[in-house]
């Protein structure tokens, strides 16, 4: 079949919209574009929500998605590109969970919703409209797709993981201090 079906127009177009955002978010975090902070200022907040360092957990997640936002839109590396913005979107959704599920909360929603995105479109495949189709599928082959969400969930599990310590630790440490404030006086 030469022509495009709607199935290859419907996963273009979720290409472009979730990569696009996904892109953009990215580049806030590195370059500071599109009213973002950029490393210094995202660098800052990482470290203020328990991803330590700052500045190299802020590069982490930028590269992923604004790389894994331009490759998903793209259509090239499909399955690399959408474990790595998932895992993205994992670690921003560890930090809104305590703010329960919409977003207008500032619960986890959005980020949840552009992760299962790339998720999706990692498993899925790109469609005909795409450089991975072009490529005869060169780096979008079938085994790709569990190594990419294996790779991606391990460092995931072990960035947030290390993070939900650091901030236990905080925690307990200033419950410490209160305790031996209220009982000092």
């Amino acid at each position: 079949m030469s022509s495009y079906d709607r199935r290859d127009l419907g996963l273009l177009l979720l290409r472009l919209g979730a990569g696009g955002v996904l892109a953009a978010h990215g580049t806030q975090k590195l370059f500071g574009w599109f009213g973002g902070h950029g490393l210094e200022g995202t660098g800052q907040f990482f470290e203020s929500v328990g991803y330590a360092p700052g500045k190299p957990s802020a590069a982490a997640a930028g590269l992923a998605e604004a790389g894994g936002g331009t490759l998903l839109a793209l259509g090239l590396a499909t399955p690399a590109a959408g474990a790595a913005a998932a895992g993205a979107m994992a670690g921003a959704a560890a930090v809104h969970t305590p703010n329960g599920f919409f977003n207008q909360s500032g619960g986890y929603e959005y980020a949840a919703s552009l992760g299962l995105t790339a998720a999706g479109l990692a498993v899925t495949g790109p469609g005909r409209l795409s450089l991975d189709h072009s490529l005869r599928h060169a780096v979008n082959r079938g085994w790709m797709v569990p190594a990419a969400f294996a790779a991606t969930g391990l460092v995931t599990a072990l960035v947030v993981g290390a993070r939900n310590r650091r901030l236990r630790k905080t925690e307990e440490g200033e419950q410490q201090a209160l305790f031996e404030e209220t009982f000092d006086e």
